[in-house]
């Protein structure tokens, strides 16, 4: 697959052609108010042989890289995940304390719980864009939509501020301690580096068609993005997320990202839902 290349300091992702999505595009991010230079963060689809696969360039006054691989989990979910999850300790976005068996009724609430890979991901902030629009939907059908993101409260508040997103169903875990309950995929991969890694997989066509096809919908999230909401703790970027739904302590679905912008289809998880009678 052939890559296009875009000078950073030149092209925005709002300025590329919808009609051509490339598998290499950047983001160029504004000075703040107390700083001089912009950032820019790269993202190049690679294939390989067995994962999705996505390079992360953040480029400041010294380039560095990082890449991102999905590796296997083979932890299935407890029947008491909700109540392992309960008493985990995360935080809203205003930064007060919170516990994860508090972000809805425990009793017969329906919930959809999406976890972000981390604040400053700009596929996550297509899907913030995405649950913001269908909020009304599944409000008025009884269902609360939670979005935990890794990061510092101050991270999510960017999100929030500059999306917009509505801050009351908005939280951040910034040890990712309820990511590694539900072992949602972390980690590099040596499949990434091998140089014969030409043998690509359907699955990893269908995985980068997916998130091409949605560049539209990428490009509009990211109009106000900025790179300052990546978490300082730059470890967190290799984190996948996850879309979970319960009815109380029961799970009703659960799907972990396979890589970076593979997120669950919300027209699916709404049908999960009006599936369950509303107590």
């Amino acid at each position: 697959m052939a890559l296009i290349a875009i000078p950073p300091q030149l092209t925005t992702l709002q300025n590329l052609p919808p009609s051509a999505p490339p598998s290499k595009f950047s983001l160029t991010s504004p000075p703040s108010s107390n700083a001089s230079s912009t950032s820019t963060v790269t993202f190049s689809y690679y294939p390989t042989k067995s994962a999705n696969s996505v390079s992360v360039s953040n480029t400041t006054s010294t380039s560095r890289r990082s890449s991102l691989v999905v590796r296997a989990s083979t932890s299935p979910f407890s029947p008491n995940i909700a109540d392992t999850l309960g008493d985990v300790n995360i935080f809203t976005a205003a930064g007060d304390p919170v516990f994860f068996k508090d972000l809805w009724d425990q009793n017969q609430g329906i919930a959809v719980v999406a976890l972000l890979r981390h604040f400053g991901c700009p596929c996550c902030w297509e899907l913030a864009s995405s649950l913001k629009e269908a909020k009304p939907k599944f409000d008025a059908a009884g269902v609360k939509l939670v979005a935990i993101g890794v990061g510092t409260p101050n991270k999510a508040r960017i999100l929030a501020d500059r999306l917009p997103f509505p801050m009351d169903c908005l939280y951040a875990d910034p040890e990712r301690k309820a990511y590694d309950i539900l072992g949602l995929y972390y980690g590099f991969g040596r499949t990434f580096f091998n140089p014969a890694s030409d043998d690509v997989s359907a699955l990893t066509l269908m995985h980068q068609a997916k998130v091409l096809s949605r560049f539209e919908a990428l490009q509009k999230a990211v109009k106000n993005y900025t790179i300052e909401a990546t978490p300082d703790d730059r470890s967190s970027v290799l984190q996948q997320g996850g879309m979970f739904v319960f009815k109380g302590k029961q799970l009703l679905y659960a799907r972990k990202d396979e890589g970076t912008g593979d997120h669950a289809p919300l027209d699916d998880i709404f049908d999960v839902c009006c599936e369950v009678p509303v107590a």
